[in-house]
């Protein structure tokens, strides 16, 4: 059977009697004109290589084999096993179904060293510690589009000052061009969750920092958002506090609210050069 023979999602997920699980923050796209410009969105194309976590009925999956690609399926729950393995048989070989958790997955393994996008439909539950894997390493994707609960999309993409702003977006935003792509309302998932979502577009940067610069900036960062309405000189007091922030460059006085992503990069730097 071919992709186009295939019987819709509705169908296929009735004939195996498969729902969405709370417990795995699981809420189904089975809108192909949605999935379809999700997949566009990622400009994929035909011999690319994509990554999709929680794929579950394969709504999204199914778009991305259509543009061509070769798509990895990494799936934790074993009910879609059969429903998965009926879409790879019509694949021509163009889908890996790989079962297991995504938060220990290998991608460098998953895809021999090949470069490969990250596309999927996060489960809420773990969309935020996902895109923390992806950002900081050691495997990175050459692309990220990725769909969470509106709530976090923004969080990745907020601006210094914006009660958004926090560690995610700094993180993001050292390490990629982030910006949002599409809103996502609660009604085009089946079941609705009770809050709407958003696509957001991450591209690695050039600049990218080094493992150790990066992991200074999770360190500092956490530092300071655990207690972001407090002044940087007190948030870090144990990091080197105001003397810290002083070699930055920064003002001891200013919050971590307020602070840029090039401001939180020199604290990293003035961190490491401390010890």
């Amino acid at each position: 059977m071919s992709l186009e023979a295939l019987p819709t999602l509705r169908e296929t997920l009735e004939a195996h009697g498969l729902w969405a699980k709370k417990a795995f923050g699981q809420h189904f796209l089975l809108d192909l004109n949605i999935t379809r410009k999700i997949a566009r969105l990622a400009e994929v194309d035909g011999g690319d290589l994509v990554i999709e976590v929680g794929p579950g009925p394969g709504g999204l999956t199914r778009a991305l084999l259509e543009t061509g690609a070769h798509v990895i399926a990494v799936e934790k729950d074993e009910r879609f096993r059969p429903l998965l393995e009926e879409l790879a048989a019509a694949a021509d070989g163009r889908l890996t179904l790989v079962f297991g958790d995504a938060l220990t997955a290998n991608e460098a393994a998953l895809t021999g060293g090949r470069p490969a996008h990250m596309v999927s439909n996060l489960p809420y539950n773990v969309g935020t510690p996902l895109l923390i894997k992806w950002l900081t390493g050691p495997w990175t994707p050459v692309s990220l589009t990725l769909m969470f609960q509106k709530e976090v999309a923004e969080r990745i993409v907020a601006a210094p000052g914006s009660d958004a702003y926090g560690r995610l977006g700094v993180v993001a935003q050292a390490t990629c061009d982030a910006r949002p792509v599409m809103d996502a309302p609660a009604r085009a998932f089946t079941p609705p969750p009770k809050v709407d979502s958003a696509v957001v577009r991450l591209e690695p940067r050039a600049d990218r920092p080094s493992p150790q610069r990066l992991d200074a900036l999770q360190k500092v960062t956490a530092a300071a958002f655990g207690q972001r309405r407090k002044m940087l000189r007190s948030s870090l007091k144990v990091m080197g506090g105001e003397a810290l922030v002083a070699a930055a460059g920064l003002d001891p006085s200013v919050r971590a609210e307020m602070v840029d992503v090039k401001g939180f990069l020199a604290l990293a730097d003035a961190w490491l050069a401390s010890r």
